[in-house]
């Protein structure tokens, strides 16, 4: 029978439904499958048949529950046992976790975490903390890769691997910046007092990256050395891979002492116009002398920036290492024009090593031109 048929739609529907069943034969009435019903009978075991019934639906409930939770930590949470302890290997986060902090295997001391797995918290867009535990040794490079409103990382102060310097993450020797979080930028903002501001037409501090009838150029040149300049100490050597890719940042100043840039350091660091060197004269513009690596894809995408220098003591340079950092805009090339080279060409071409297409690409008619490269250059002031 269709739905019209059962519902009001159909003039023949009769709502008011009689069971032509004699009173003294109601208790003879049932549908297969089913008691008759209780009519005449004792009730006396009534109440303890609830209770049952009650208890049994209360276990059964707690056990679905039980196995739910089980079932939603198992996926949210992935361990493996190790010879020295426990890898955290995968976080998937069910939305509800905002900080997290990453010292035991389901919160067992008996299993201390010293390990964190590639791609751990992968493209995670609800975390704003991580706290490391003392226990853990090892991070890869990869393990907190895309984790895009990530604010800061903190380590517990005994733990002897890493450390952290106001919510970034570095090596406990602090050679080695690990990681930047995408997202330091908020937390610096709130940090300085620069929360809750907007322009005259309601726009958010996020979207206001250069002056505004409200903001003018003090302003923002005041707001990008408080919130989007980091300053590394002199103690770093090494630059971690993904170290500072898509940081929100217009200026980084690098220590003197600095040996390697490792790969995709400042990937699609889009806002990153000024790279310096910090030295006892002060600041120099771009690498640092005493530099020897540049990895691959290190400032990939970084159309922000209108210099380099190639100091001499560079040995290797990877693929793509400055790629897309020119374009054009209304047929004028822009970003990385000329690539300034320290050591003569001679020198450069017998002596480093340098991966494909190291020099960035621009579009010029029907072909593609890399930029030019001036050689025994100067450093610019």
């Amino acid at each position: 029978m269709s739905k019209k048929e059962k519902g009001k739609g159909n003039p023949d529907y009769n709502p008011t439904v009689e069971l032509n069943i004699p009173d003294d034969q109601v208790w003879t009435y049932q549908v297969e499958g089913l008691a008759a019903p209780m009519i005449g009978k004792s009730v006396s075991n009534a109440k303890m048949k609830k209770i049952l019934v009650v208890a049994v639906l209360v276990v059964a409930i707690s056990l679905s529950i039980f196995f739910s939770v089980r079932t939603v930590h198992s996926n949210t949470f992935n361990f493996k046992e190790l010879e020295n302890g426990w890898e955290f290997v995968k976080f998937s986060n069910p939305g509800t976790y905002t900080e997290l902090t990453i010292d035991y295997a389901d919160g067992d001391e008996s299993r201390p975490i010293t390990e964190i797995h590639e791609y751990a918290f992968n493209c995670d867009d609800k975390l704003i903390t991580i706290n490391i535990g003392k226990s853990v040794e090892k991070i890869d490079a990869k393990a907190i890769y895309s984790v895009w409103n990530l604010q800061n990382i903190f380590v517990d102060k005994d733990n002897p691997y890493y450390c952290d310097l106001d919510g970034v993450l570095y090596n406990k020797d602090m050679t080695e910046i690990v990681c930047y979080p995408i997202d330091h930028d908020k937390y610096l903002r709130a940090k300085f007092g620069y929360t809750d501001l907007k322009d005259d037409k309601g726009k958010p501090m996020e979207e206001l990256w250069g002056p505004t009838e409200k903001y003018d150029e003090a302003f923002f040149q005041k707001y990008n050395d408080e919130v989007r300049t980091y300053v590394l100490p002199e103690t770093v050597e090494v630059l971690g891979k993904l170290s500072l890719n898509y940081a929100n940042l217009t200026k980084v100043v690098l220590p003197e002492g600095l040996k390697r840039i490792e790969a995709l350091a400042f990937f699609k660091a889009t806002s990153l116009a000024e790279v310096v060197t910090a030295t006892a004269e002060g600041e120099k513009k771009s690498l640092p002398d005493g530099l020897e690596y540049i990895g691959s894809d290190s400032f990939s995408y970084d159309q922000a920036l209108t210099y380099m220098f190639i100091p001499a003591s560079v040995k290797e340079i990877g693929h793509h290492a400055f790629w897309d950092t020119v374009y054009k805009e209304d047929g004028e090339l822009k970003g990385v024009t000329e690539m300034h080279i320290e050591a003569d060409e001679e020198t450069f071409k017998s002596s480093v090593t340098t991966g494909d297409h190291w020099l960035p690409w621009y579009d010029s008619g029907p072909l593609k031109k890399t930029i030019p490269s001036v050689y025994s250059a100067e450093r610019a002031e």
